[in-house]
């Protein structure tokens, strides 16, 4: 079976190591140790813990629920008004998302380069929430 150490796990669940190594520490997902000594996660125990973790995850004050899974908190770094239509594009971490939305929609999120926002993917579509 495979297993994690804290840093690989806390890179699949997108948070810090030493949030991962919390949540070991308080005994939410079980660890092991390898023969170096270094503490491990069961890949069956993590793969769980991952959708424990997602399904309680709460919104903080002012976020959006939504239905939308994969979301990329960051910051954006273009807006492209035209008359109808509109091009937003977001950075988060190594990944660049772009945005096809309407002109409208862009004016009422308020949406400038620098600001922080979400782009939340669906099947083909990117939604775009303002942080």
């Amino acid at each position: 079976m495979q297993s994690y150490t804290i840093g690989q796990a806390a890179r699949l669940l997108g948070v810090s190591p030493d949030t991962a190594r919390r949540w070991a520490d308080a005994g939410r997902v079980a660890t092991h140790r390898d023969e170096a000594g270094r503490r491990l996660i069961d890949g069956r125990a993590l793969a769980a813990f991952s959708i424990e973790v997602a399904q309680g995850a709460h919104t903080e004050d002012g976020e959006t629920y939504t239905s939308a899974r994969n979301a990329f908190a960051e910051i954006v770094t273009a807006v492209k008004l035209g008359d109808v239509a509109a091009q937003v594009e977001i950075q988060a971490g190594p990944h660049r998302l772009v945005s096809l939305l309407t002109r409208e929609a862009v004016d009422e999120l308020g949406l400038e380069v620098g600001m922080r926002a979400t782009a939340r993917v669906k099947s083909t579509s990117v939604h775009i929430d303002r942080a």
